[in-house]
């Protein structure tokens, strides 16, 4: 399958909160704190606002590295939450939606205060529309 985006580039911001989250839970990988961000905001009932996401931090991998043996099925993922949203799913709008997803739940996850180590992270994943 064809992925919505190429290489994914994070904010510094981004950048800077994703080192937080890879201290409390002791995750190493940034792929992999990604995908916790994406299924996350992907489990919230709003669109992501359409905010400018700057580029400017050294974090880039491709979609393949983002999502591991789960690629497809992420991909699947966000064109059925652009669907379900009224969104078109062309490339341009599935790559800006992604990016979007991305980077507001990079940032919840981090600002969350009762995130402090890996079972949280685990916790917030079984909560109804990932939210404790």
């Amino acid at each position: 399958m064809e992925p919505p985006i190429n290489r994914i580039c994070l904010s510094q911001t981004a950048k800077e909160q994703l080192i937080k989250l890879k201290r409390n839970t002791k995750i190493d990988q940034w792929n992999i704190l990604c995908r916790w961000a994406f299924c996350r905001s992907l489990a919230e009932p709003t669109i992501p606002s359409p905010v400018p996401i700057p580029t400017d931090s050294n974090v880039e991998m491709t979609w393949r590295v983002f999502g591991g043996e789960m690629s497809d099925v992420l991909a699947i993922a966000l064109k059925q939450r652009c669907y379900n949203d009224n969104l078109s799913i062309d490339k341009e709008t599935l790559a800006s939606q992604f990016r979007l997803h991305l980077h507001r739940s990079i940032g919840y996850l981090a600002g969350d205060p009762n995130l402090k180590k890996i079972e949280d992270l685990t916790a917030i994943a079984l909560q109804p529309h990932g939210r404790v």
